[in-house]
């Protein structure tokens, strides 16, 4: 069965345009969720929409509004959002190019693949995304999704295309309010030389198959576990001691470091006054001798 399209409609630049379908990139149906139940009947709870004055409503009788001052609301309907349908609903209209790398990672948002629809789209496309991809750019256009019109990029990936929607400047916080209070300061040279002999020590490719969600994993575990009507106890990360001198902590990461003094046990410190006691006496007995 082949994946349901999120979008349909027309990729455009200039006067060049070719119908594509919008797929999303990534699924969530994977996780584990939970549903909340009655602790004793176990039924699941549906969540029901309540009206203050009324009590228990249908959701049919909902409307949406949207609040212009405290508690005051302007009501807005389907002929109110059909008023302002745009060009985007239907076409991906190129606006720009930017190269690629140059988008901020913090404005990206979700990430979607783009095909051709059938075989007559394909040599536009084809072409289009060779384009992008012998030029190094990202196009930016605009379509509209879940009633919302995005802006988004538009790049060459493997056979198809990579579309990803960017958040709006005002969705994303300054950093000073985080930051502001972090000195800039230089670090003493021999400790980042040690930090950046760390980096390259454990500098290796990317592989997201080495770094499954753990936690999914362990849960999913319990949750077999508790099907056959076993408790697992599953044991929890040991803790790390405090770091006390950073210097000593990157050259024992780069196994430069000598091996940390034993430390002395309440018997061993107990032990030396006796030692000194018993040496003191024999030097006496050996005086006494003479």
């Amino acid at each position: 069965m082949a994946p349901r399209a999120s979008w349909k409609g027309y990729l455009k630049l200039s006067l060049v345009s070719c119908p594509v379908r919008l797929y999303p990139a990534t699924s969530t149906s994977e996780r584990i969720s939970f549903h909340q139940l009655h602790k004793d009947t176990h039924n699941r709870i549906n969540i029901k929409p309540v009206d203050p004055e009324l009590g228990l409503v249908e959701r049919s009788d909902l409307v949406k509004g949207y609040e212009y001052e405290d508690k005051k609301y302007v009501i807005i309907d389907e002929a109110d959002l059909d008023s302002v349908r745009i060009e985007s609903n239907h076409t991906l209209n190129i606006e720009a190019f930017v190269e690629e790398g140059s988008v901020d990672v913090i404005y990206q948002d979700a990430p979607y693949y783009l095909a051709p629809d059938g075989a007559m789209a394909e040599e536009t496309f084809v072409v289009l995304r060779e384009a992008l991809r012998q030029s190094g750019t990202l196009a930016i256009a605009r379509l509209v999704l879940s009633s919302r019109e995005r802006v988004v990029t538009i790049g060459a990936r493997e056979t198809g295309m990579f579309v990803c929607t960017l958040r709006s400047p005002n969705e994303v916080r300054g950093t000073a309010e985080y930051f502001g209070t972090i000195p800039a300061g230089n670090p003493d040279p021999e400790m980042l030389d040690l930090a950046k002999a760390l980096i390259k020590q454990k500098l290796t490719s990317f592989d997201p198959k080495k770094y499954e969600d753990r936690y999914e994993i362990a849960l999913m575990t319990m949750i077999k576990e508790k099907l056959k009507g076993h408790k697992p106890i599953i044991a929890a990360a040991p803790e790390r001691g405090n770091v006390i001198n950073l210097m000593d902590a990157l050259k024992a990461s780069l196994g430069q470091a000598k091996p940390p003094a034993r430390s002395k046990t309440k018997t061993e410190t107990a032990a030396k006054p006796a030692e000194k006691l018993a040496a003191a006496a024999g030097k006496s007995a050996s005086k006494g001798k003479k």
